[in-house]
This record gives structure tokens, sequence and C-alpha cells, in this order.
């Protein structure tokens, strides 16, 4: 295995009935939180936002070469869209690598496969054309925008202290809202407290970190429920 600025590369690709078996099995699944499929390497952004999505949330594999309805017509010219690949890696912030193998599957076209680990160095980001940061997280089959809430998520996550929050009366009214809701985004936090914004995000944020909310994205914004159902 050699390395190639941020991929980590298989040097030769040999036809292997049983691992293309092992490539159809694992696409008749679908995509999901951990799996994501692209036909081509079109858009080297797109592809590296898919990829720090996975580093930045559950890891997961990403195919190129894969119908979006689970047909495996592969790539004729695979390393062109490796290239597309390495060059968009090269501007992620902190520095992603990620483990790229080459699998054929006969009549001399092939599938990329990236497998991407949940990183220790996240969250990661790739600037924008106006050089503002752009993070992503993964949500079932999707890679969303992160939050600023989910930013801090994140790094809170990453730094592993032990967290202590004041249980107050807007945390007791959020525990007997979410008791007959289910769920709360941030917005209609604020609107039912009148807490200015920035003071119920930090609120959110520390009862995620404490184990007592489960963030989940959401284009719409991101919702809240309690990890326990009995609190």
């Amino acid at each position: 295995m050699g390395t190639w600025g941020g991929v980590k590369k298989q040097d030769a690709v040999v036809f292997d009935a049983d691992v293309l078996n092992d490539l159809k099995i694992l696409v008749s699944q679908g995509e999901g939180q951990q799996l994501e499929f692209k036909r081509k390497a079109s858009s080297g952004e797109k592809i590296v936002r898919e990829m720090i999505a996975f580093a930045n949330t559950s890891g997961g594999t990403l195919l190129i070469g894969i119908g979006d309805d689970k047909t495996i017509p592969g790539l004729k010219y695979p390393e062109d869209e490796s290239i597309v690949v390495q060059q968009a890696l090269e501007h992620v912030h902190p520095a992603l690598t990620v483990h790229e193998s080459l699998i054929s599957i006969g009549n001399n076209r092939s599938v990329l496969q990236y497998v991407i680990e949940t990183s220790e160095r996240r969250p990661h980001f790739i600037l924008d054309e106006n050089g503002v940061r752009e993070y992503f997280v993964r949500s079932g089959d999707k890679s969303l925008r992160a939050s600023r809430e989910m930013r801090e998520i994140i790094k809170g996550r990453q730094r592993q202290k032990g967290v202590r929050f004041h249980y107050g009366e807007h945390e007791h009214f959020l525990m007997q809202y979410l008791a007959a809701n289910k769920t709360i985004t941030l917005r209609e936090f604020v609107d039912a407290t009148g807490l200015k914004k920035f003071y119920a995000s930090n609120k959110l944020i520390l009862l995620v970190l404490a184990n007592v909310l489960r963030i989940v994205p959401n284009e719409r914004g991101d919702q809240y429920e309690l990890v326990f159902t009995k609190f």
C-alpha cells in the first residue's frame, strides 16, 4: 500500500470473484449512514464533502462507479477519477487521510472504494469560494452542513472531559416538553422560553455532551431528543 497525498493507495488491481461478490452484497444494502454511491467523480468538491461528513460522524465507505439504482457500471478510467479526488482532498482541513482501493468488475472496468474512518482530528472542513469554512456531518443517507451546535458538540466530544450543567427552569421545561413531544429544535426552544439564541444553543450543546439529549442533524434544523425516555 503506497501513499499519495491524502490517499492511501492500493498498488495493483487483480480481478477477484470473491471481492466482486462482496462488493455486490455491499451495494445491495443501498446508501445509508455509512455508505454512499457516486457514478463518477465529476465534482471533487462534492466527493470530499461526503468524505468530510463520514470523518466527522461515524466513518463510512464511498464507492465511485455505482449508480443510485444500485447498478455497478464501474469506471473505464479510474486513475482519472482518483486524481480528481486527490486534488480535492488537498483543500480539506485538517488534512484528511482516506483508504483507497480499486475493485475490478471485469471488462476493463473498476470501482473506486474509499474507506473513511471516524477522524481523531475532527471536525474537518473545506473553504467555500468566499473563504468560509464548510463543515459536514452524516445523517441517514445524506451529508448535511453541520450547524454551530453540531460543530461544538464534535469538538466537545474530542476533548472527552466531564460535562457539568445547571439544571434550572429552562432545563426542567425542556425535559417536560420532550416527554410530551419527543423532539425539539433550537428555534422551538428559543420561541418557547424566550432565551437568546446563543444561550439556548449552549444549553442544548451541554445537555448533548452530558448524554442527556441526542442531536439528530436535519436539513430544516437539528432535532433534539431525550437519550432516555424517562428522566
